[in-house]
């Protein structure tokens, strides 16, 4: 992939793709709009260099580098907030990571592993981890 035409063909058949994980990954619209769009303008930087077989896996690289570099700024999550997001806001950033590109971008868990730069069994016992609190958090209580 190397001309611009190139570049405006691969954003307009992911914008919104990387939008929801992006979404997914802060639970925040106008935050996934400003992470979505400093991965679109990096990857935009690097795209000469990018092969076509390989551009969504830079795509995600570039999406997880911006959102765990801005995480550490940004405000606690609102404590009214409904439903998944609140659940998933309740998970540290790698870990909600981890959970995210596993389960919505159904990468399985040797790349979900190199993408994060963690040893694969590590991945798993993340995985499995935020699952349970995941369904624990979900489930009705038995009052």
């Amino acid at each position: 992939m190397k001309g611009k035409d190139d570049f405006s063909e691969f954003f307009a058949a992911r914008a919104q793709r990387y939008r929801r994980l992006s979404y997914a990954l802060t639970g925040d619209w106008p935050a996934a709009d400003v992470l979505v769009e400093a991965m679109f303008v990096r990857l935009h930087g690097r795209w000469r260099k990018v092969r076509p077989a390989t551009a969504d896996e830079h795509a995600r690289k570039l999406l997880l580098d911006v959102y765990l570099s801005r995480r550490h700024k940004a405000k606690p999550p609102d404590e009214a907030a409904p439903g998944m997001d609140q659940v998933l806001a309740g998970l540290p950033p790698k870990q909600r990571a981890m959970v995210v590109f596993h389960f919505l971008e159904d990468l399985p868990v040797p790349e979900v592993a190199a993408l994060l730069g963690v040893p694969e069994r590590a991945a798993e016992q993340q995985i499995a981890s935020a699952s349970a609190a995941l369904r624990g958090s979900i489930q009705p209580s038995k009052d």
